[in-house]
């Protein structure tokens, strides 16, 4: 006698997995990322003119009216140099595509955070990724306190 499998759960679970099995529904596929209706291949490929006035206000403007001596450095080093990962202090410096896939580590005053660029990173500055600014976490109440500042709850 053969042993037919018992699902465990509801009836109403049930009849929604065969209408799942009926109707045809599979896993979503993961869809191509588009800057402004083009691939990164398509950007990559684009001439620089052409891309710039596709990047937001800022990056843009940035672009257009030439980068100062450090930014042009470390748009060159980051543009051209095969590294496994790129460390730059410099904050100020925007993404385009041709360094999708690249790490790049920035400087936040005190270490350098690493990251790697992703096409959605494009249009923004190297220094967006690199926190400046942590969380005060706060302890107990200190020396010196008043008795009725200890049983304060810590949230």
């Amino acid at each position: 006698m053969a042993k037919a499998k018992i699902r465990t759960g509801s009836q109403k679970a049930a009849r929604r997995r065969q209408r799942k099995k009926r109707s045809g529904i599979t896993a979503k596929r993961k869809r191509e990322f588009t800057y402004r209706g083009y691939t990164v291949e398509e950007l990559c490929e684009m001439p620089f003119d052409d891309m710039v006035l596709l990047l937001p206000a800022r990056v843009r403007r940035t672009l257009t009216r030439g980068m100062n001596e450090g930014q042009k450095i470390a748009y060159e080093v980051l543009k051209n140099e095969d590294r496994e990962i790129t460390r730059t202090h410099r904050r100020d410096v925007p993404i385009i595509p041709q360094f999708v896939g690249k790490k790049v580590s920035v400087y936040n005053g005190k270490e350098f955070i690493e990251f790697e660029i992703k096409p959605e990173m494009i249009g923004h500055f190297t220094g967006e990724f690199a926190m400046t600014r942590s969380d005060v976490k706060h302890s107990g109440p200190g020396v010196g306190a008043t008795r009725g500042s200890k049983f304060l709850p810590l949230k």
